[in-house]
């Protein structure tokens, strides 16, 4: 005789294919999102007012990539195959697969953010943090729907 388990309210339960069942925490669940999500905002803030373009790009960057930290902690981790360590952009693509071309974009981004971090600063134009700067303003601005529901 089996005995139901009853799960919290602030989960949802579906069935993924090849019937793995998994949790999925609903919109605003879980805190450690919204707390990515409101260091993410600080981040591109400190990026708008950075004067150093290739700080910029580091900044913009890393913001984006707290985002990405708040989905994933929001949905939760993919089932894991592989015991290889993934990037954030490679699992954001396996739990949120409608930002998989925003994770495409910054996964593209990050050789040059750690070239910068490495000191290699030309790579960077004032154009170019500008453009990440706004994109990562983008990309948060999908996460904040995602981490607070689309009917805010």
């Amino acid at each position: 005789m089996s005995v139901p388990v009853r799960l919290p309210e602030s989960f949802l339960v579906s069935t993924p294919p090849r019937s793995r069942l998994r949790a999925v925490p609903s919109p605003g669940a879980s805190p450690s999102a919204r707390t990515l999500l409101a260091q993410a905002r600080q981040g591109l803030l400190q990026a708008e007012h950075e004067a150093d373009p290739a700080e910029r790009y580091v900044r913009a960057h890393l913001a984006a990539l707290r985002g990405a930290a708040a989905v994933l902690a929001l949905r939760g981790r993919p089932h894991r195959t592989r015991t290889k360590p993934m990037s954030a952009w490679v699992l954001l693509t396996k739990v949120a697969p409608e930002l998989a071309e925003w994770a495409a974009f910054f996964q593209s981004c990050a050789a040059t953010r750690h070239a910068v971090e490495s000191g290699i600063t030309r790579l960077v134009s004032p154009r170019s943090a500008d453009d990440l700067v706004r994109q990562a303003g983008q990309f948060l601005e999908l996460v904040d729907r995602a981490v607070h529901g689309a009917g805010r």
